[in-house]
């Protein structure tokens, strides 16, 4: 995998990845950016709520499980001190779908959780204390 990171001005960067896509990402007003895009940090967490979310959602259209919206909420800190990287993350996963089963929602994200996302696992070697809920709501049949 590859992605390649230009320097735009200020404190704003380009990045395209292998396969093509690009965003922008900048800094706040105070940093010198003109917050036309995400910051980098930023972008990891999006990146890590994305890649979970593609296997919770993988796992319940597997188990027939009829979903009509999911969304992870993330929710991060950061250490006080530079480097400011992330120390704690929570994952909240809102399933939406009709009669779908509280043990096939658990289930996908423990696996999410323990197995399947690379981001999520790396955070946690990397010594970041990452949790994970759900909550389920239930559409009218």
């Amino acid at each position: 995998m590859k992605a390649t990171v230009t320097w735009d001005d200020g404190v704003s960067f380009s990045a395209e990845s292998e396969t093509g896509h690009t965003v922008v990402m900048d800094g706040p007003p105070d940093h010198g950016g003109l917050n036309r895009g995400p910051r980098p940090m930023e972008m990891l967490l999006m990146g890590m709520g994305g890649c979970a979310s593609f296997d919770v959602l993988s796992m319940l259209k597997k188990a027939r499980q009829d979903v009509e919206g999911c969304v992870a909420e993330l929710d991060a800190e950061r250490a006080d001190a530079i480097p400011a990287v992330f120390t704690k993350i929570h994952l909240k996963f809102i399933v939406t779908g009709r009669n779908l089963k509280e043990s096939q929602v658990k289930r996908a994200v423990s696996l999410s959780a323990e197995k399947y996302c690379s981001a999520s696992i790396m955070m946690e070697a990397a010594g970041v204390t990452v949790t994970h809920s759900y909550e389920i709501v239930e559409l009218d049949s």
